[in-house]
């Protein structure tokens, strides 16, 4: 039997400026693959530019149905280069990770990704890159604190996005969104919390 996995977010789950194979996504069902894991083509619920109210209204209209053996989630970025409310960026966030959660049927089979960063891109050239990292930590304070309310899985990617400041190849040509090696290094991070979140399923049964 194969495991669904259904990716919620935006340009970084989309993988704006990759080929679809180098998606995180994409890079993470490999990975499980290798560990025999058989996990479906992801399903992505994703556009670039969107917010989370965006991603809710897309939810909407994509209507996905559970239940869904793995639910990543991984959004904000939008929220916080439009300067918009953190506070709202909570309620929405929540409103979010509750319907993960439902089509999940357990919170420990949602993984919610921090928001990388965008400042050291060369896209923020510029910019007040001291400033945009700290935004991005308020969003990502908000996002691991809901996670933990809820019982979700948490894995942070904004650490490693940072090493792109000093290194070229980890951003696409675009000059603004993670290259396929930033998001091999994304799917090694969040392949354990996939594995544990996978393991107690009925269809892959404990020996």
């Amino acid at each position: 039997m194969t495991a669904r996995l259904l990716a919620l977010g935006d340009s970084y789950t989309i993988g704006e400026a990759v080929a679809p194979e180098e998606r995180w996504p994409a890079q993470l069902r490999r990975r499980l693959a290798e560990a025999g894991i058989a996990i479906g083509e992801p399903e992505i619920i994703a556009v670039t530019g969107w917010t989370t109210g965006e991603l809710a209204a897309g939810m909407d209209a994509a209507a996905p149905r559970g239940p869904r053996d793995l639910v990543s989630l991984l959004i904000g970025v939008n929220n916080q280069y439009r300067g918009l409310d953190v506070g709202e960026y909570r309620a929405e966030f929540r409103a979010l990770l509750a319907r993960a959660i439902a089509l999940a049927g357990n919170p420990r089979r949602v993984i919610v990704l921090s928001i990388p960063d965008w400042g050291v891109t060369p896209f923020a050239e510029g910019r007040d890159r001291a400033a945009i990292a700290t935004g991005i930590d308020r969003f990502n304070a908000v996002n691991r604190e809901e996670a933990a309310a809820a019982g979700a899985r948490y894995v942070d990617v904004t650490a490693v996005s940072r090493r792109a400041a000093a290194d070229a190849s980890l951003t696409a040509s675009d000059g603004l969104h993670p290259s396929g090696a930033m998001y091999a290094a994304w799917a090694e991070l969040v392949l354990p919390h996939a594995l544990a979140a996978l393991e107690p399923h009925p269809i892959f049964p404990s020996s």
